[in-house]
Parts: structure tokens; sequence; C-alpha cells
């Protein structure tokens, strides 16, 4: 190997070892100021390694356990299940969307552009969830609103689409019907996609605090993301307050602290659950992105 190939391969693993490293060392510095005391925060400033240790953080925001088991438990049952009902009504949707003998495909994909381009406007959307569907105050509010969101159901008809139609016609002369063909052929067959369809939602049902902000009045129904906003504008307040009257226990309160350990504790899960979808991850979007 001449030195130029050497030197050729060797760039595109510098510059990934580059990417990596600028995508771990926040993460690394979030959870290093998590963990600092509040004192060497203001001493020191943010640094990778703690140089005083410190639980005070976490033992503020665990405070009381139950709340905030309670609030992952919501998390957990919004995201598991609105990711379940999601990917079915996305399927039942994206389904006959790609096929070429549903009589109806034009009109429908073109609703389905234009709600992904227009919509009603926030007042007339919140009237219509709160006054006619009486969602407000229960979990399905956080779930309906992001069953079907018009790029995954892009994703999916595009990747039904690109399945050979011999399969399918093969499938029909076997006597095999819609659904049978759709749960037993087309879904399996389609790992990649619903893969990728399953991970952005989830991400979305998980760090979403809008809908929870803007519906949620009831303590028992706060999800993770709507609790740790609400300490920390708590925190935030509880600063600017004893900063003005001067209270010096308040103003040492570990605020900086309080505010990584909090993004540490909301990202939870979600920082080991891409590593299950990787390998369908890439696949899925790059397929369904480019046909169709």
């Amino acid at each position: 190997m001449t030195w130029i190939s050497r030197i050729s391969s060797a760039i595109p693993i510098l510059l990934l070892t580059i990417v990596s490293v600028a995508c771990i060392l926040p993460l690394i510095l979030v959870i290093s100021i998590s963990f600092s005391d509040i004192d060497s925060i203001y001493k020191h400033g943010y640094t990778l390694f703690p140089k005083e240790f410190s639980w005070e953080a976490y033992s503020y925001i665990l405070s009381d356990t139950m709340v905030i088991m309670k609030a992952y438990a919501v998390s957990i049952f919004i995201t598991i299940f609105g990711t379940l009902f999601s990917l079915a009504v996305l399927c039942l949707i994206a389904y006959p969307l790609s096929r070429r003998e549903f009589k109806f495909q034009r009109p429908v994909m073109f609703y389905v552009f234009f709600t992904m381009l227009f919509n009603g406007g926030l007042v007339p959307w919140y009237i219509v969830i709160s006054n006619y569907y009486h969602l407000k105050d229960t979990l399905w509010v956080l779930i309906l609103p992001y069953a079907v969101i018009p790029w995954f159901l892009i994703l999916l008809r595009t990747f039904f689409a690109a399945i050979p139609t011999e399969i399918i016609e093969a499938a029909r002369v076997e006597g095999c019907s819609e659904y049978r063909l759709l749960l037993q052929i087309i879904l399996p067959i389609s790992k990649p996609a619903l893969a990728t369809v399953g991970l952005l939602a989830v991400l979305r049902y998980w760090n979403d605090w809008w809908l929870s902000l803007l519906f949620i009045e009831n303590r028992d129904l706060y999800p993770l993301q709507l609790l740790m906003h609400k300490i920390m504008s708590n925190i935030q307040e509880l600063a600017r307050s004893a900063g003005q009257l001067g209270i010096v226990e308040v103003v040492n309160f570990p605020s900086e602290s309080a505010r990584m350990a909090m993004a540490i504790i909301a990202a939870g899960p979600m920082l080991f659950i891409f590593l299950f979808f990787q390998k369908y991850f890439i696949k899925g979007l790059t397929v369904g992105a480019l046909k169709g």
C-alpha cells in the first residue's frame, strides 16, 4: 500500500474520530457538571472532570422520589403505547397509499402534503382538543396529536411502495387477503422502515413537554419532561429572588449542577435506545427518503 492510499484511508477515520469526540465531549461535560460542587464551578468554571465531587444536585432533584417515579411511569407509558399506536395507525394508512390500485391515492397524498405545510393555528387547535374532543387532562392528549406525523407517513408509504409487486401478486394468487398480506408479508420485510419510524416516534414522545404544558394540569399526569421543566423554572425563580434579596444560602444553591442533573435524568433511556435501532436506522431512513 502506497503512502497516498494510506493517507486516503486515514482521512475518513480521522474525520469520524473528530466528529465522535465532538459528540461525546458535551455529554461528558454535562455529566461532570452535574456531579460538581457549585463553589468549584464558580471558581474553576466547567471542567471535563469534577474538581470537587458533590451529590447535592441529585439529592435535591430526587428528594421526592415518588413524584419522579410517577413522572417516569407516565413518560414510559406514553412513549411505549404511543409509539405502538402510532405505528399501527401509520401502517394502516401508508399501506393503501403505497398501492397504485387505490383509487383515492392522489387526493389523500395531497391532503397529507397539505397538512405538512399548513395548519389551522394554535388557538383553533387548542379549542378543538379541549372543547370538542374533551381530551384535556387525559393521557390521550399526549398520544393522539403525534399519532400521525405526515413525514413519518410518507417515509413508510415510500418504503411499502418500493416492495416488488411480484411478491404481492404471488400472495394474492395464493388467496392471501389484504390484512394477511399486510401482517404476514409486508410488515416482516419492512423492519428497517418500522424501526426507523419507531425510533423517531419514541424520541418525539419521550422528549415532548409542550403538549403537557398546554393540556395537563393534574400533577399525577405530569410526564418527566414537564416535571423537569417545572423544577428548572422554580430553580431559576428561586435564584433570581434570592439574588435580589441577598439571601446567601439560596444564592449558593447548586442551580448549574441541578440543570445538568435534570438533563441526565430526563435523557435516561434515550441514551441507550439508539443502540438497539442502529442497524435498521440508516437503511430505513435512506430507502424511504430517496424513492417515491
